[in-house]
């Protein structure tokens, strides 16, 4: 992009050895590309070569000013330099988080303490639970003030991007353990007070189940029959034209949807928490230029920001996320720059526990705000 709308200015990309890394810090270039991780390793090189602008892309990754990514950024400011946050979720978790960023940005807008602002903008409803304050919306857009905002409708040509959600019944394996749990929990329930921590605890438990692979106390993976869900995924990877991508949450229910492609002679490859950067960006490079694999199949977290992938233009959910940032920009990763076909995001569901966790992903809802309201109906539906 650099290239593109300022050709006669340098770019070095900083990465590698550390010894490579502070060579190009300390050269010559105008601009210097670096990721997050490299930064502390580089720290008082960047420092020395006293950069007039930082600009930091997905900026959500700074929300949390306890943590030593945080004070490691606050601490590049320090020399007077000029700082450009770019996100499209400042807020995405609760009003809470923009604390961090404004923090960074503009201290002057908000509390000195993380407390303070906490009170500000939340509202304590019982021991284990707060929600959003009426007025927290006008609160965070004040304190992140000065502030651009681009829609990508407004930057981008982009074709359409549909939802479809397909109904796909638990098997008779899943619907028996599903029911078991349940019951467990409404015994569990009755007569004590549900804390939002055991309530994500069991949703979680029932998420699994729906998914195929649920982990037990001990660690160890149970394996459900998923048959219903797996033909699914197949029927769907036939009536795409172009590539596709499954998003699959939990890490042992991708390696039975890799072992079903793989059986069908469908080539695929992974990414998830285990697979290093370096590895990642070839399979992302090959998914983009080649023809195989036909099928990438990723552990949301894993690699919901910043990657374009935009040689398929069919994404499945295989199973709910559990953050609404996570699935808004992981659903992105096919709809950006690039992307010259429609876009349909297909939703897998077949409990009662995903088809509400779908609606409040859907409608943009943070499902920790409604975390013990959720587990209720899911009791009672």
């Amino acid at each position: 992009d650099l290239f593109q709308v300022l050709p006669h200015r340098s770019v070095g990309i900083a990465h590698g050895t550390p010894k490579t890394r502070r060579d190009i810090i300390e050269g010559k270039y105008e601009f210097v590309v670096i990721n997050y991780d490299g930064v502390e390793i580089v720290i008082d090189e960047i420092l020395a070569a006293n950069f007039d602008c930082i600009i930091v892309d997905e900026a959500n990754y700074l929300k949390n000013p306890r943590t030593d990514r945080w004070k490691m950024f606050n601490k590049l400011t320090k020399n007077g330099a000029r700082l450009i946050l770019m996100t499209g979720t400042p807020a995405a978790q609760s009003p809470e988080d923009a604390y961090g960023l404004a923090k960074l940005v503009c201290p002057h807008n908000v509390p000195s303490y993380l407390g303070a602002w906490k009170d500000l903008v939340m509202q304590k409803i019982t021991q284990f639970r707060w929600t959003p304050r009426p007025r927290a919306n006008d609160i965070v857009f004040k304190a992140l003030q000065p502030a651009i905002r681009y829609t990508k409708e407004e930057c981008l040509d982009l074709p359409d991007m549909v939802y479809e959600i397909r109904d796909v019944p638990l098997t008779a394996q899943q619907t028996k353990y599903y029911n078991m749990l349940k019951t467990q929990m409404l015994i569990e329930a009755a007569g004590e007070e549900v804390t939002a921590v055991n309530a994500a605890v069991k949703m979680n438990k029932l998420l699994q189940i729906s998914c195929g692979s649920a982990y037990t106390d001990n660690g160890e993976t149970i394996h459900f029959d998923v048959s219903n869900r797996l033909s699914e995924v197949e029927a769907v990877i036939d009536e795409s034209l172009r590539k596709v991508i499954i998003f699959a949450p939990f890490t042992h229910t991708i390696g039975v949807i890799e072992a079903h492609l793989q059986k069908k002679k469908i080539t695929c490859a992974v990414i998830d928490g285990k697979v290093p950067a370096s590895k990642r960006a070839t399979i992302i490079q090959q998914f983009q230029v080649n023809p195989n694999p036909r099928v990438l199949i990723i552990q949301p977290q894993a690699a919901a920001h910043g990657i374009t992938l935009t040689a398929a233009n069919t994404v499945i959910w295989f199973g709910p996320t559990a953050s609404v940032e996570t699935y808004l920009q992981a659903n992105s990763r096919a709809h950006r720059k690039g992307q010259d076909h429609k876009v349909t995001i297909i939703l897998i569901q077949g409990s009662p526990a995903e088809r509400m966790m779908y609606q409040m992903l859907n409608g943009k809802v943070e499902h920790h705000q409604k975390l013990v309201d959720l587990y209720a109906d899911v009791l009672n539906e």
